[in-house]
């Protein structure tokens, strides 16, 4: 879910570690360090998380429109609209699941690499930008407010769903879009606890002795 194809490299094993001094280990350390957290936390990624979610609440509610347009449908006039909004919703719904899905694999990869790197050794000072606590924050304010959204659409919709008045359409229509809301929300509450333990976990321990070169 970046625009950058490829992820940066594992650190070397100890054995094929070549650092000069423990200044030069460090530099490097900083600037994948910085790369990584990016990728995990930053903006870019959290505006494509919620684009991703978007458009598959998009096409999940083009797929329940079009069940409900159908199932109230007197002409094929309405026949043919209600099998569009089905194609539609299905070629929104597919690939933005598949892009989602993707980033999540993706930050998995992110977060071992950070694991890896963080704890090659400690510069308390030259870390603090690596923390971003406010990224922290707007990812989980969203996950709460996302998470709460969908849990609520998904029990509400079909709990006020009146026989003979309700399509199924519009029942499968809420629950959907109350879903996607609901694992975009998870996924944000993923990526700010991980990054969270992260930082106390490889950030906030003393300064290692040194480099092993």
């Amino acid at each position: 879910m970046s625009s950058r194809a490829v992820l940066p490299p594992p650190p070397p094993p100890v054995e094929i570690r070549s650092w000069p001094d423990r200044s030069s280990l460090l530099a490097d350390r900083a600037a994948v360090l910085g790369e990584l957290v990016r990728l995990h936390v930053g903006g870019g990624r959290l505006a494509l998380v919620l684009t991703w979610g978007a458009v598959a609440a998009l096409g999940w509610a083009s797929v329940g429109a079009g069940i409900a347009s159908y199932e109230e449908s007197l002409d094929p006039i309405s026949d043919l609209f209600a099998i569009v909004l089905l194609f539609v919703g299905i070629a929104l719904f597919v690939p933005a699941a598949a892009f989602f899905g993707l980033g999540v694999a993706r930050a998995r990869k992110v977060r071992t690499l950070l694991a890896g790197w963080g704890t090659l050794d400690r510069d308390p000072d030259g870390d603090r930008p690596l923390r971003v606590p406010g990224l922290g924050l707007a990812w989980l304010l969203l996950s709460y407010a996302l998470c709460a959204a969908g849990l609520f659409t998904c029990v509400a919709v079909p709990a006020s769903a009146a026989p003979g008045e309700d399509t199924y359409g519009v029942v499968i229509l809420g629950m959907g879009v109350g879903l996607c809301a609901w694992i975009t929300g998870l996924t944000c509450a993923v990526t700010a606890v991980s990054h969270r333990r992260w930082v106390l976990r490889a950030l906030g321990g003393p300064a290692a002795a040194g480099p092993a070169a």
